[in-house]
């Protein structure tokens, strides 16, 4: 629910520094643990070139948001109701045109977003992968930002390489991470103590004030994962009591926390 004095949704922006790290996977399961702690909730593909959260939950939607963009359609029949009791706007094959940042697309992601704000509790902005001007946009217009990341080498020094652009550019935006796939318990806190270590000592001396990653927590490695994303089902409705599913609810309860 919204907080006392809120009266418009929390933005959060998910993005990662490079793809396959599961992020449109958390986007879908974390607004499902978001809407079952009472939150209304939705998701927004904003990976205007690669969208694939339709893949993900199984929807073949007949309105997207590029006939909203182009004014084919209304805001309101674009949105759908998705499994797990949250709302999508979902990006269509035709985006690839708006895969560049231009005026045009700035106006109308803004637009889409101060239209869609006071209707929700909390909005997830699924972003694209990387550090493209269209990516940097879509979380400047966010409140906060979820970095999803794995423990493996590249997927960190791309994670690294996203943060300090993002310090950079937008100093005063929260950071939280969240370690997908991890292995070992309290890798994913060591995958968060290993990034704070080096913007410590490579940002923050450039940063009027230092930034300091907000840990939300890590998802283990599951088979059960796997499963889900085959069957195109969200895991938090298939196997809600698997260790990665009960992972993205306690995620989801720092969020709302924080």
């Amino acid at each position: 629910m919204n907080a006392p004095g809120r009266t418009h949704a929390r933005i959060t922006a998910v993005t990662s520094g490079k793809g396959g790290v599961g992020k449109t996977f958390v986007s879908a399961n974390l607004a499902a643990a978001l809407a079952r702690q009472g939150e209304r909730v939705l998701v927004l593909d904003a990976d205007l070139g690669l969208a694939n959260l339709d893949v993900v939950l199984n929807l073949a939607p007949k309105l997207t948001l590029h006939d909203v963009f182009t004014g084919k359609a209304p805001l309101d029949e674009a949105i759908l109701p998705a499994p797990g009791g949250f709302s999508v706007l979902l990006a269509g094959s035709g985006m690839i045109e708006y895969s560049r940042l231009t005026p045009d697309v700035r106006d109308k992601l803004q637009d889409v977003i101060d239209r869609i704000r006071p209707r929700y509790d909390h909005v997830l902005l699924d972003t694209g992968a990387g550090i493209s001007d269209v990516v940097l946009y879509t979380v400047s217009l966010a409140d906060d930002v979820l970095i999803v990341a794995t423990p493996e080498p590249t997927s960190l020094t791309d994670a690294y390489a996203t943060i300090k652009l993002l310090a950079g550019s937008q100093p005063a935006r929260t950071m939280h991470l969240l370690a997908n796939q991890t292995r070992r318990h309290g890798e994913g806190r060591a995958v968060c103590h290993q990034l704070q270590q080096v913007i410590d000592r490579y940002v923050n001396p450039t940063l009027p004030r230092p930034m300091q990653l907000d840990f939300v927590g890590d998802v283990p490695y599951d088979t059960a994962v796997r499963d889900a994303v085959r069957q195109r089902q969200l895991l938090l409705d298939v196997l809600p009591g698997c260790p990665a599913a009960q992972a993205i609810v306690a995620a989801a309860s720092r969020l709302v926390a924080r």
